[in-house]
């Protein structure tokens, strides 16, 4: 986690993790905030890894964030968690999100929505529903998909 801000202190480090939610875990783990996880994350699961990167970036807090295919890889549970977690890390600050699982937009302020033309509809969660155009398209196949 001190990777985001070299130099922080401990406390600093776990609020950045209560923050994003890693807390629980790392406390369950051999030497908690000083267990070795290993070349790329090898002994932490893909959520975990998620919500250590996530960590990182609360406590760099930087102004602006990219977020690329941030929960593309979890199942339907670490999704949910690491979602909350990127809300919370997003509030107040310029969010960039590229996606293709439509949970990880739902909240966004502005939805452009892309295809190999470039930009085809634009607007909230909600407008972009209305317009029955792409947009719509994909989240009725992806409720049907998901059962939702």
């Amino acid at each position: 986690i001190q990777y985001g801000k070299p130099g922080a202190s401990l406390d600093e480090v776990i609020d950045a993790a209560k923050k994003a939610g890693a807390h629980d875990f790392i406390m369950e783990l051999p030497d908690k905030y000083n267990t070795y996880i290993g070349e790329r994350g090898l002994m932490l699961s893909g959520g975990q890894k998620q919500r250590i990167s996530i960590a990182r970036v609360f406590l760099k807090n930087p102004p602006i964030l990219i977020l690329d295919e941030a929960t593309s890889a979890l199942d339907n549970e670490s999704e949910r968690i690491v979602q909350e977690s990127l809300n919370r890390l997003a509030k107040g600050r310029t969010t960039f999100t590229i996606a293709h699982r439509l949970t990880t937009i739902r909240n966004a302020d502005c939805i452009w929505v892309l295809n190999e033309s470039g930009i085809v509809e634009k607007g909230t969660h909600s407008e972009l529903l209305k317009k029955n155009g792409l947009y719509s398209q994909y989240h009725k196949m992806y409720a049907e998909a998901n059962n939702d």
